[in-house]
């Protein structure tokens, strides 16, 4: 049933708005507020779909009820009630997020289908939300061993702050789930998340990838094209294998930033851009730093907090729940019921050489699963997972 909250000072029209809505559906429940102040308790105390809220009232007005709430609960929409001389600010409210206004005397169509698309807005929200945790989930860091424990707490600190981020360590260790976990645990979460990986572009065509082109710039710019960098403005670009990124595109990164500015190839304009840089390689950089190949003044740029993301080998502890995690999205993935590992089949796992790490891990699980019995033995085990 959704719950309606009337913040409105004048008695008259909480009734009259109260009578509307009970009348036109009778599964709205409606709540009512005297003032602004009353309201924000209300709101902060108890969930509501949509709140009505006047404009001018006592103890508090209706725009900073709006600015409160929006800080504290940003997914309730608010519909603002308008006096004539409001209507201005009225239409400023929805700058801070209103989702629509009313005037008074209120026009009962309007006011009804108003209500409607309002709390239609809040059910996509709330979908949204539930949706981008599925997708979190896929990233999700699993394990309890000292090194993982260690990384989730710098993950903790860094992540509401801006700092630019470098993660190391081999191939197949999770180092895009730590990127992916630096995002949403950061205030630019709403925002776009962009990854590039480095090593899977060409070097001629890397700096266009990153920064864009205007047409012309070379045989294939047919039109004007944006970047990367401009595609996560208020986000956050992932930098994937940047050890394999070519000299010339890295000191255009480092004007980027130095300066948050880029330019596009073939371009004399600036473009402004606010993106904060996570980074990732499995290279040693120092060295690559030693034999000319990187920049070392973007390495310490880039490395204002670094993250070295251990090799599974050096994390044994976590193959029993790496295990059972993988066990549990794969049956999901395919329908099935979760298999059982036994007791041997895990310590023969944790006595392996994972040279492919995490990503090695999981593809030996859904082999076993695929290929192994009901419920997965030391056997099993010695037949499909042998290197």
């Amino acid at each position: 049933m959704p719950k309606i909250l009337i913040i409105e000072d004048e008695a008259a029209i909480r009734r009259v708005l109260g009578k509307i809505l009970s009348e036109e559906n009778d599964t709205y429940k409606v709540e009512e507020a005297a003032d602004g102040q009353e309201g924000l308790e209300k709101i902060k105390n108890d969930d509501y779909d949509l709140v009505l809220c006047d404009i001018k009232m006592p103890k508090m007005d209706g725009v900073e009820v709006l600015e409160a709430v929006k800080k504290i609960k940003p997914e309730i929409p608010f519909v603002m009630i308008s006096g004539h001389g409001d209507l201005e600010t009225a239409i400023n409210t929805m700058r801070l997020g209103a989702f629509d206004y009313i005037s008074k005397p209120p026009d009962l169509n309007r006011l009804l289908n108003t209500v409607r698309n309002a709390l239609d807005r809040k059910v996509l929200v709330v979908e949204n939300k539930m949706l981008k945790k599925k997708v979190s989930k896929s990233y999700e860091m699993v394990g309890a061993s000292d090194a993982i424990n260690h990384i989730k707490e710098i993950i903790e600190k860094v992540a509401p702050t801006d700092a630019r981020v470098l993660i190391t360590g081999p191939n197949g260790t999770g180092k895009e789930a730590v990127a992916h976990w630096l995002h949403e645990k950061s205030d630019r979460a709403t925002a776009p998340f962009i990854e590039v990986n480095c090593a899977a572009i060409p070097s001629e065509l890397i700096e266009s990838e990153l920064f864009g082109h205007v047409k012309g710039a070379f045989t294939s710019a047919v039109k004007d094209r944006a970047g990367k960098f401009e595609a996560a403005d208020n986000g956050t670009i992932f930098l994937d294998e940047i050890g394999d990124m070519s000299l010339p595109a890295q000191a255009k990164v480092l004007r980027a930033l130095q300066e948050n500015m880029i330019q596009r190839v073939g371009a004399e304009k600036d473009i402004k851009v606010n993106v904060r840089v996570i980074a990732a390689t499995n290279k040693d950089l120092k060295k690559e730093i030693a034999e000319g190949r990187f920049r070392e003044d973007l390495y310490h740029r880039l490395a204002v907090i670094l993250v070295k993301v251990p090799a599974l080998n050096d994390r044994r502890d976590d193959i029993p729940l790496l295990v059972e995690h993988f066990a549990e999205k794969i049956a999901s993935e395919q329908g099935n019921a979760q298999k059982r590992f036994s007791t041997d089949a895990i310590n023969l796992l944790q006595e392996y050489d994972w040279t492919g790490n995490i990503r090695e891990l999981r593809n030996v699980v859904e082999r076993l699963i695929i290929l192994g019995g009901s419920e997965i033995s030391e056997t099993d085990v010695r037949l499909f997972a042998s290197k």
